[in-house]
């Protein structure tokens, strides 16, 4: 399948920050972070990359890992000292070089979201991790944008919204390992805060009935590298089979001779 991008980068940078700093979007960033958090303080390493929506944002912030980068498809004023202007689906970063890497909505906003998670596996080097956070189709966000038929829709609504099911083959062919998969924030997408408010009962129901339900998956991959196996030799016990061998005729000659 094809995925065709409305916007440009360039286009859905600032809308994309301006939703994410208040209201809905904000609360859907906190809860984001959140997991996020939770996540990344029990992987370790010495380098990590991240890829998201926002350069000026640390989403990594309580990691352990030394080592940051942030990437990003433009220079931002105020970015991370340690920051790489590069495309997300051609990362100069050498192979096998990252212990962990952070793709936040980066596959939903991308015209090639295949292309960038195989370039995020090639900077992984064996034994690393990917965390992965994108909008789900099989929540109230992804029913109300395949529904909604406005002429000026949400910004949101030009995210991919790629399923656990298509990124779980796309995490097999890449020969990674899905070690976990979860699913949060279970409010609809209202923009009013006292509207999703009403629905505060809604999110327990939701997450024990229909735990995979929430408007945004997180999916943690390991590059796993198969051991080899040396083969060894089995120790035979060599058995000589011992045969009557004839005397030549010659060999007392040759003695007389000598």
């Amino acid at each position: 399948m094809k995925f065709k991008q409305q916007l440009s980068s360039d286009e859905l940078t600032d809308p994309l920050r301006s939703w994410l700093s208040k209201g809905l979007g904000k609360e859907l960033w906190e809860a984001e972070q959140d997991v996020l958090n939770r996540i990344l303080s029990g992987l370790y390493g010495s380098h990590m990359a991240q890829i998201s929506l926002n350069p000026l944002v640390d989403v990594a912030e309580k990691s352990t890992v030394p080592h940051k980068v942030i990437v990003y498809h433009r220079l931002e004023l105020g970015m991370h000292p340690f920051s790489i202007v590069a495309q997300s689906n051609e990362l100069p970063i050498e192979h096998n070089s990252i212990d962990v890497v952070i793709l936040h909505h980066a596959l939903d906003f991308s015209s090639t979201p295949h292309q960038v998670l195989r370039e995020a596996s090639r900077i992984l080097r064996p034994g690393g991790y990917i965390v992965i956070v994108g909008f789900n189709p099989w929540s109230w966000w992804g029913l109300r944008r395949k529904l909604s038929r406005k002429q000026t829709k949400p910004i949101w609504h030009h995210a991919h919204f790629i399923g656990h099911g298509r990124l779980s083959d796309w995490i097999s062919l890449l020969e990674l390992t899905e070690v976990k998969a979860e699913s949060h924030y279970f409010y609809p997408p209202y923009q009013t805060d006292t509207i999703r408010q009403r629905f505060k009962w809604i999110e327990p129901v939701l997450k024990r009935f229909v735990p995979g339900a929430g408007a945004f998956n997180v999916v943690l991959a390991r590059k796993d590298v198969g051991s080899m196996r040396v083969i060894q030799n089995r120790k035979r016990s060599r058995r000589f089979i011992k045969l009557p061998v004839v005397e030549p005729a010659t060999r007392g000659q040759t003695r007389g001779t000598r």
